[in-house]
């Protein structure tokens, strides 16, 4: 990550150049904006349901992405080869979670994707575990 470059106050000799737009693939400066109409090509009308994923719900593929398969389904199928969060892949392709949810849900219909709760761990330990631990701790 690069630290955001200090601007002078007063204007240099010449005139200021103009800010050229970002090339494909390079993130846009910071003082511009993305292009929200390519969210809306993305994800197409909002008339069908999406699923009911959280931020922590586990992504998993079961096959290759089908030559069908727009490039950000590719890339979201390519990613999920091992579990991944709904989270993880938002930032992984810098789109926002809304946008990840419509296309998990497309995919999730197309059953080329499993989407399944995080592993919770127990709320309470072992007694038998904490009580070694606290003799361990004891002999030291």
């Amino acid at each position: 990550m690069t630290p955001p470059q200090r601007r002078r106050r007063s204007p240099k000799a010449g005139p200021e150049p103009t800010p050229q737009p970002p090339q494909e693939g390079q993130a846009p400066p910071e003082g511009q904006k993305k292009n929200p109409e390519r969210l809306y090509v993305i994800t197409g009308p909002d008339g069908a349901e999406r699923s009911e994923l959280d931020l922590v719900t586990l992504i998993v593929a079961h096959a290759d992405p089908p030559p069908s398969a727009t490039p950000e389904q590719a890339a979201l199928l390519r990613l999920c080869t091992a579990p991944l969060s709904v989270a993880e892949l938002s930032a992984y392709l810098n789109l926002p979670f809304s946008v990840v949810t419509v296309l998990l849900t497309e995919l999730l219909t197309a059953e080329l994707v499993t989407a399944r709760a995080p592993v919770i761990r127990q709320a309470l330990a072992d007694r038998s575990l904490l009580e070694a631990v606290m003799h361990g701790l004891q002999r030291l």
